[in-house]
Parts: C-alpha cells; sequence; structure tokens
C-alpha cells in the first residue's frame, strides 16, 4: 500500500492543515495526460500546479479516460470531425489497488493510478480506470469517454468517480477533513459518506462544492428510479433520499444535492456568485453560495520573455517577442489551412470550448461589414478561430464547420483544430486582441482572457464571467456593450454585433497602427491588473482560507 510520503512527495506546509480531498470529472495538468475538455478542466489543473508551488494539503480524485474527450481532426473535406484513440501513459505509478464499485447492484472493478507531484509540478493525482480484465465489456466502457453520451454511462461515471473515490482513500487509510466537489459529478460520494457518518450534518462538516453552471439546463438531472437502480443512492432507497435532503419530483438534481450536503459553496465569479444564489437559494437547506473567481497559474500559461518585457516597460522588446510568438503561431496556420499569415497584421484570436452561448461566430453577423473588415488594406486584420465542442452536440459543430466553410475564402482567416493546452497556450502568447462574445449571464468565469492579459494580447469583450472583476474600458482591455434592454435574441445580436465591429474598426485598428505608445499602455495595465488577482496562487490560497479551514463558514 501506498505511503503518505510515496503519494505527496513532499510534506505540506504547516499553513495548510486540513487535507483536503479534490473531486473532479477532468484534470488539464499536461497536454500529454488528455483527460480533460475545457475550462473545468483548464481550472482544475492550474489549481493543482499552484497547490503544488504552495505545498498544499491537497489531493486529487479523477478518471482515466481510455479515449480521453476526443481527438479534433479534419474529415476527407477537412472539416472538423471527432477521432477516439487509445491512450496509454507510461508516467501513471500503478497503486496496485484493485477494489470495486456497486454499479447495478453489481461489482465492478477499479484500478486506481498516481500521478506523482514530481511528473509535472502538480499537487498529487489519483486518477480510476474500469477498463481492466476483471471487468466484462460494458463496465470496462464506463472510463473510455470523458462525458459519454449514454445516460447510463455517464451515471456509472460519478458512481465510480464519487463514490469509487471515497472507497480508495478509505482503503489508504486517508481521511480527509474536507471532500471538495468541482462540480457535481461526484455527488454520490455524499450518499457513501452517509452510510459512513449516518447523518446528513456529519456529512456537511465535511463537504464543500464548487457550482460552475449558470445555465439550469446544464445542471444535471436524472430519474430517482434510474440512479436507485443503478445504485447512485449507495444503500439509500429512494424515499430515504428525498427526506434526508428534502427533496420532491421526479428527477433528482446533482446540483441541488451538492448544494444541501456542503456546509458552503462558491462560484466562480462575483457575477456568478449572483446567479447562482437567483438560482438555487429559494431551496430550503441549501448552503451559503459565496464567490470565490478562478484564476490561472502563471507559472505554467505564461511566456517569459513576453512577461519580462512588460515588466520592464521595453516596447520594443515586446514587439519583438510578440511577433515570435506570432510566427510560431502561423506556422500551425499554415500548416493546417495552408495559409500564411503575417506576423505585422493585428491578429484577433476567438479560441475557447465551443457553445452555442458563446457566439463564434457574432463577429460575422453583419456579413457584408465583416467582408470590408477583412478587405481594408490600409488597416489589415487576420482572424483565428478554435475550440472543441461536445462530439455530440451537433448544432456546436455544425457551427464551427460553418465558421470553417465561410473563412476557408479568405487569405486572413483561420479555424485551426486540436483545441488543448499547447494550442491554447500558442494562440494567447500569438494573438494581439483575445474575443470573448458570450451571451451575458452565461459565462460562469471564462479563464482564457486571463492567461491572454499575462501574455500581451488584450481582451476585446463583453462584461461577463470574471470580467468585470478586471475590466476597466481603454485602460487595460477593450469593453462590447451589452444589449441588455432588448427584446429578442436577434435584437441582442444585432446591436452587440455593431459594438463589437464599432470597436474594432473605430478603437482597437487605429491604435494599434497610429499609436504604439497607448497600445504597449494597455497590454502593461492588463499584465499589472492580471497578477496577481487571477492568478491561481490567490485562488488557491482563497479556498484554504474560505472553505477548507474549521473557520470557513458552516
Amino acid at each position: 500500500m501506498l505511503t503518505r510520503e510515496e503519494i505527496f512527495g513532499y510534506t505540506p506546509d504547516p499553513k495548510y492543515t486540513p487535507l483536503v480531498a479534490y473531486f473532479s470529472m477532468e484534470f488539464a495538468i499536461d497536454q500529454s495526460l488528455k483527460i480533460y475538455s475545457g475550462g473545468l478542466g483548464f481550472l482544475a489543473g492550474s489549481h493543482f500546479r499552484s497547490a503544488y508551488q504552495l505545498k498544499q494539503n491537497l489531493l486529487g480524485i479523477g478518471m482515466l479516460w481510455k479515449y480521453g474527450y476526443y481527438d479534433q481532426s479534419r474529415d476527407i473535406n477537412a472539416l472538423m470531425t471527432p477521432v477516439f484513440v487509445t491512450k496509454d501513459y507510461s508516467f501513471l505509478v500503478d497503486s496496485g489497488i484493485v477494489f470495486t464499485v456497486p454499479v447495478h447492484d453489481s461489482p465492478v472493478y477499479v484500478k486506481a493510478y498516481l500521478l506523482k507531484p514530481q511528473t509535472f509540478g502538480s499537487a498529487p493525482l489519483f486518477l480510476l480506470s474500469t477498463d481492466i480484465p476483471e471487468n466484462d465489456e460494458v463496465s470496462r466502457t464506463i472510463t473510455h469517454r470523458l462525458y459519454d453520451p449514454n445516460e447510463t454511462t455517464r451515471i456509472a461515471q460519478s458512481i465510480v468517480l464519487g463514490i469509487g473515490g471515497a472507497i480508495l482513500l478509505d482503503l489508504l487509510k486517508i481521511e480527509p477533513a474536507v471532500y471538495h466537489m468541482n462540480e457535481g459529478h461526484a455527488v454520490s460520494l455524499n450518499f457513501y459518506l452517509y452510510a459512513k457518518y449516518k447523518s446528513v450534518e456529519e456529512v456537511k462538516k465535511r463537504v464543500v462544492f464548487t457550482t460552475h453552471t449558470p445555465e439550469m439546463a446544464g445542471n444535471e438531472e436524472h430519474h430517482y428510479s434510474l440512479l436507485k437502480e443503478m445504485s447512485f443512492f449507495y444503500h439509500l432507497q429512494e424515499h430515504e433520499v428525498k427526506y434526508i435532503l428534502n427533496m420532491e419530483g421526479d428527477q433528482f438534481s446533482y446540483t441541488l444535492a451538492a448544494l444541501k450536503f456542503a456546509h458552503t459553496a462558491n462560484g466562480v465569479s462575483k457575477l456568478h456568485c449572483e446567479v447562482a444564489r437567483e438560482m438555487w437559494g429559494a431551496n430550503p437547506g441549501v448552503c451559503d453560495i459565496i464567490s470565490i473567481t478562478n484564476a490561472q497559474n502563471a507559472a505554467y500559461w505564461k511566456d517569459q520573455e513576453i512577461a519580462a518585457a512588460i515588466q520592464a516597460h521595453d516596447d520594443q522588446a515586446f514587439q519583438n517577442r510578440k511577433k515570435a510568438m506570432k510566427k510560431e503561431l502561423f506556422k500551425v496556420v499554415a500548416d493546417q489551412c495552408g495559409k500564411l499569415f503575417d506576423e505585422n497584421v493585428l491578429t484577433i484570436v476567438w479560441s475557447r470550448r465551443f457553445a452555442g452561448y458563446k457566439r463564434a461566430d457574432l463577429v460575422m453577423y453583419d456579413w457584408n461589414r465583416f467582408l470590408k473588415l477583412l478587405d481594408n488594406p490600409e488597416l489589415p486584420i487576420q482572424f483565428i478561430w478554435a475550440g472543441k465542442p461536445y462530439p455530440e452536440d451537433h448544432g456546436a459543430t455544425d457551427l464551427f464547420n460553418q465558421i470553417l466553410t465561410r473563412a476557408k475564402p479568405f487569405a486572413n482567416c483561420a479555424v485551426l483544430t486540436g483545441y488543448e493546452l499547447e494550442l491554447s497556450a500558442l494562440l494567447k502568447k500569438g494573438s494581439d486582441v483575445w474575443l470573448n462574445n458570450p451571451k451575458m449571464y452565461r459565462e460562469a468565469s471564462g479563464t482564457s482572457g486571463m492567461t491572454a492579459a499575462m501574455n500581451g494580447s488584450l481582451n476585446l469583450s463583453l462584461p461577463d464571467g470574471w470580467v468585470p472583476e478586471f475590466a476597466i474600458d481603454k485602460e487595460n482591455c477593450f469593453l462590447i456593450n451589452p444589449a441588455l434592454n432588448r427584446h429578442s435574441e436577434v435584437e441582442i445580436d444585432v446591436a452587440e454585433n455593431k459594438s463589437l465591429m464599432d470597436t474594432i474598426e473605430d478603437i482597437v485598428l487605429p491604435m494599434y497602427y497610429h499609436n504604439q505608445e497607448a497600445w504597449f499602455n494597455l497590454v502593461t495595465k492588463a499584465a499589472a491588473d492580471v497578477e496577481p488577482a487571477f492568478e491561481a496562487q490567490r485562488m488557491a490560497d482563497e479556498y484554504y482560507e474560505k472553505m477548507y479551514t474549521p473557520s470557513a463558514p458552516l
């Protein structure tokens, strides 16, 4: 059996005494470990890198996905298509631990692997797999695909993460002071803890919860009867679950249950905290929802030469390094798209998880105006799009391919595939402007703009998620005016497209080409404002201060 010293490899700082077990369906620790899809994983990855730097007493529980999320490839017509490829990782340590978790009242065998802290500079992380010879083929598929589209498989994944993770900790004789659910996927662990401690109040003493989803439809629900049939409630009957949590109806809400089992929960920006309280606050028995704004790990994300030039207020060194990074990014553009971009031309990047509400195509809304923008030799511009839609979200995939098709004829527009950690970093280092235009109040936090600012890429954004806590229009970013009083989605899109295009044409392009001093002042101010306020060591420290310690609110 692994000892604590073998798991951690370091002595935790006494400042972070409570041992915390952090449950998450995805972690973006390194490009080579493909167990993440997007923002939730990027957030967990930065949290764990900073926890390692701070030597926090934090231990992760995640899943070892055989095919990862998916590989983003292209079909014969160069359109995006998902591909599922087996992944192997020689750097994971086989813990030798195999145990069973009840699924459909039958034992499913689970094997635990350890990602040691020294491998990538992160807090220790256990990854669970059911793809082992002891299981039948159906059970082996539980850990094949992150966010499997099959409902029962998705439920089984949550059982393995939540109940399986809690069983593993008991087998290791590790008793955390705090169990942290990063999103509601691991909510089944609370039923295991209830069986162990015999009361909701005892569970609440030990559990905290982070909610990331400001859309009711995005908060996972399933029928009580199906969950009971699948052993999701561990040893409890359906009526017992409803009684102890004071919940009614036919659908069990992961998020609502998590809010009732936790002693404290948090939204991931100040604005999202308000939205979450409105969504859930009227339900009896929910815990307090506080705000801990997401952040990103600067040591991992920022280019040190860009950062040094900004710190030294050396505009020429900044320009030289930014152009060098643009050249590196443009090699990918040339390789994938057969287009030669110019490092002297303003380059705007839209890059994040592909979902309809994020409106990747907003800049194209007024097509004729967009065409004029592309064809202005006096103020030239280049656009790059990248991102991963959920493979079964056909609307998002269609949108991706529509943008790809519309952009294809233009030498100054490119759509890239393979959006993972490395491409994300290259896009931030190689862009001049980072575009973010979701529908208002639907972005819980959105952290990509933080790491863009660390790399001298200016945010062009609507004031949603984390942005209102950072943004000073025309001082450290460019803001798009939200159309909050419009009466239809179409009117909102029209108004916000106009504000976006006005900002690009009247402010961004003239400043970039005709007032380099003002541009560099914005770059310098943005970098100064983004750290340390939106650097993940602040966030990791804040979780201990507000959520993990005995003095945290109960």
